[in-house]
C-alpha cells in the first residue's frame, strides 16, 4: 500500500509535536544562533586570510552539522513523547564526518540542478532530502544515506513538493513577523520533514511483511 502524505494532517501533527516542547526547541535555535553569531565575531580577524577564511568555513560547518543532527534526534525524542535531550548532540564523530561528506554532496548536486534550469535541483532536493534523518535515526553511511532517501521518495514527489511550498510559506510567515517567528517556523519546518521521514520510512518497513 502506498503511504498518502496528506499536508494538512503532516502540518497540524508536527505543530501538535513542536508545541508540547516550544520552548525547548526554540531555545536550541536561539542558541545556535547565538553560537553562530559569536563564533562569527571571534573569528573575523582570521577572516581577511585565505587560510583564516577556510579554519572559519570549517568552524562554521563543524557546528553547523552537531547541531543538525542532534536537532533532528531532538524531534524523533519529541515525536516519541520524549523531552528533547542535551546528549542527542554528543554525537559520535563518525556520523558528524559522515554528514558533513553527505551535505557537501547534496549541496553540489543541488547547484549543478538549479544550474541545469532550476527544475532539476528542485527534483534533487525532493529525492535526496532525508538523508540526515537516516544518518541519525539508521547510522546510515554517506552514500548510503543519499541512496536510502532517493528509494524513500520514489513515487512521492509531488506531496514533497507540495510540502516544501507550504514550508517555505512557513518560513516566509517567520521571517515577515520581525524575525521572531522563526522561533516557531524553524521548528516546525524541521519536525514536519522528521514526520514525513518517519511516515514514509514506516512504510518501507511494512510493505514487504505485507507481501
Amino acid at each position: 500500500m502506498n503511504t498518502t502524505i496528506v499536508i494538512s494532517e503532516v502540518l497540524s501533527t508536527s505543530w501538535k509535536n513542536v508545541k508540547s516542547q516550544i520552548w525547548i526547541l526554540a531555545g536550541l535555535f536561539i542558541g545556535l544562533c547565538l553560537i553562530a553569531f559569536t563564533v562569527s565575531l571571534l573569528m573575523m580577524p582570521l577572516s581577511a586570510s585565505m587560510g583564516g577564511g577556510l579554519l572559519t568555513t570549517l568552524i562554521s560547518a563543524l557546528i553547523s552539522s552537531i547541531f543538525a543532527l542532534g536537532y533532528i534526534k531532538n524531534m524523533f525524542q519529541t515525536m516519541d513523547g520524549d523531552e528533547p535531550q542535551f546528549s542527542a548532540y554528543m554525537s559520535h564523530p563518525s556520523k558528524i564526518v559522515n554528514y558533513l561528506i553527505a551535505d557537501l554532496l547534496f549541496s553540489l548536486l543541488l547547484i549543478v540542478g538549479l544550474i541545469c534550469f532550476i527544475i532539476p535541483g528542485i527534483y534533487l532536493y525532493l529525492r535526496f532530502q532525508f538523508f540526515a534523518q537516516f544518518i541519525v535515526d539508521e547510522n546510515a553511511g554517506i552514500l548510503e544515506s543519499l541512496k536510502k532517501s532517493w528509494n524513500l521518495t520514489e513515487g512521492h514527489e509531488l506531496s514533497l513538493f507540495l510540502l516544501m511550498l507550504a514550508q517555505l510559506l512557513i518560513l516566509i510567515i517567520g521571517v515577515v513577523l520581525f524575525l521572531v517567528g522563526l522561533l516557531v517556523a524553524y521548528p516546525l519546518v524541521i519536525m514536519s520533514q522528521c514526520y514525513v521521514y518517519r511516515l514514509l520510512n514506516r512504510q518501507a518497513y511494512v510493505e514487504p511483511n505485507d507481501l
